[in-house]
């Protein structure tokens, strides 16, 4: 079994999801993955994860609503949120979730230090560097 940090990242974007797994396994994480809120908390469910990355615009449920029910039960899960932006512009999105403990907020496009600091910020550096 792995000793790695497991990351969980839910974005409906298939890109996005593909970017940031690649990133973040690069990094040396382990990376599960989720379409949407609602599967992202069944899969964090059976499989917790020490971060959570999470898209703030998505279909089904939205990123605020998947850290809020994340947070019921781990409530000092780290939450990376992201956001291009939907309906509101994605700053609108990112100071909503800016307001909650433990969470940085990123805009797309993002870069992949952007990625790989924030994540460095709350987990250190991974597998034993």
């Amino acid at each position: 079994m792995s000793s790695n940090k497991r990351i969980l990242v839910i974005d409906d974007e298939p890109t996005a999801l593909e970017v940031l797994r690649k990133i973040l396994e690069i990094e040396g994480y382990d990376v599960l993955q989720a379409t949407n809120g609602e599967e992202g908390v069944a899969v964090f469910q059976q499989t917790p994860c020490d971060l959570v990355i999470t898209d703030m615009v998505m279909p089904v449920k939205d990123g605020l609503q998947t850290i809020l029910e994340l947070r019921n039960e781990n409530p000092d899960l780290p939450v990376i949120a992201i956001s291009g932006g939907g309906t509101i512009s994605k700053e609108r999105y990112l100071a909503v979730a800016g307001y909650l403990d433990n969470v940085i907020t990123i805009a797309k496009p993002f870069t992949v230090e952007d990625v790989s600091g924030a994540v460095k910020k709350f987990l250190g550096s991974s597998s034993g560097e």
